[in-house]
């Protein structure tokens, strides 16, 4: 009797490698124009403020202790332009833990160090249809992860953040979400602590996938580096930075430091498109139309490629994990800024 287990890794798009497929230089230059004069942005954005800021549909997550004790009625709006223009309203400057939008940024390093093919073969680029800490996924598809903006996915490529040590790798990760940022992040250590001692699933999902051979280094070690760039404290601001620097073909607007290429660029935003709010990715990307991503702690942070980064603050979330009022505000200035990538007028 054959005992040779069912392969129940889905199929994957047959590409060729990316370098001899690649246009040349100039045939992948591309403009998606700007955003509206300052006096537009600035009040679409107050407007925003005041629609959504009674909004108390939700509830503060309070699965990690720490994080249950946000004050619900903060609310923060933040833009950033490629141009480096910045335009914010309420509570913008407040300071909370990156939690999942650090995967995007981590992705992204990863790919910069490692490249294209390897990271997408290894960490996969679909979405799950389930839960962010969904075990049951990573069961489906034979032990692999699917994609780097859930657990399994963001554990795995923590792994393969380049260094010879725990601490060189946090130090990589460190530095690397901090070049985004424009600014020297630090760690949150009540928030730190409070995960660890809440830990038990992400370290069986790690185990699980080093079981299956999908997860390089120590399982415990891994997720304590990864616990560690979720504590790393940002505001509303930060994240419009950092999220800009995306859409300004990895250069930060404001420091002026390239911090990936542009390829690394078009990989993640690619990948945040069709896996940033988790299951919910599909009526993001239908009723905002463009890439993004959440955190557990409140925050949403939007790109439109070549005009800028739109990043939110409000701890309510609705059940998938995502802030409520994040969301309504995003689709509003979505629409009233002309953000969406998918609308389009007849040419005259």
């Amino acid at each position: 009797m054959d005992t040779t287990p069912p392969d129940t890794t889905r199929p994957r798009l047959h590409v060729s490698g990316r370098d001899e497929d690649s246009p040349p230089a100039l045939a992948q230059a591309v403009s998606t124009g700007s955003l509206p004069n300052t006096e537009r942005v600035a009040g679409l954005m107050q407007d925003a403020l005041d629609r959504y800021r009674t909004l108390d549909d939700g509830a503060v997550a309070d699965y990690i202790p720490s994080l249950g004790t946000a004050d619900p009625a903060l609310f923060g709006l933040a833009i950033v332009a490629v141009t480096g223009d910045a335009h914010a309203v309420g509570d913008s400057d407040h300071l909370f833990s990156i939690q999942s939008i650090s995967k995007a940024f981590v992705f992204a390093l990863v790919c910069e160090a490692l490249g294209h093919d390897s990271v997408w073969r290894t960490i996969g680029v679909n979405n799950t249809g389930l839960p962010f800490n969904s075990v049951i996924a990573v069961e489906l598809n034979g032990g692999r992860p699917m994609n780097p903006m859930v657990n399994a996915g963001a554990l795995a490529t923590t792994a393969l953040v380049p260094g010879d040590s725990p601490s060189t790798r946090w130090a990589f990760v460190r530095d690397g979400l901090s070049a985004f940022a424009g600014r020297t992040l630090e760690m949150d250590p009540e928030v730190y602590a409070s995960e660890s001692a809440a830990n038990q699933r992400n370290q069986a999902i790690a185990r699980l996938l080093q079981s299956y051979g999908h997860l390089t280094g120590d399982p415990l070690e891994v997720t304590d580096v990864y616990t560690m760039q979720c504590s790393l404290l940002v505001s509303a601001d930060d994240l419009a930075v950092m999220a800009a620097t995306l859409a300004n073909g990895g250069v930060n607007p404001v420091t002026g430091r390239r911090v990936v290429s542009e390829e690394v660029c078009a990989d993640t935003l690619a990948v945040m498109a069709t896996t940033g709010l988790y299951e919910m990715s599909g009526e993001w990307l239908f009723e905002v139309g463009m890439p993004g991503k959440s955190g557990v702690s409140g925050g949403i942070i939007t790109i439109a490629p070549g005009k800028g980064g739109l990043a939110t603050f409000s701890p309510r979330l609705d059940g998938a994990g995502n802030s409520v009022r994040g969301q309504s505000a995003t689709r509003f200035l979505s629409k009233a800024l002309g953000l969406n990538l998918f609308a389009s007028r007849p040419v005259a």
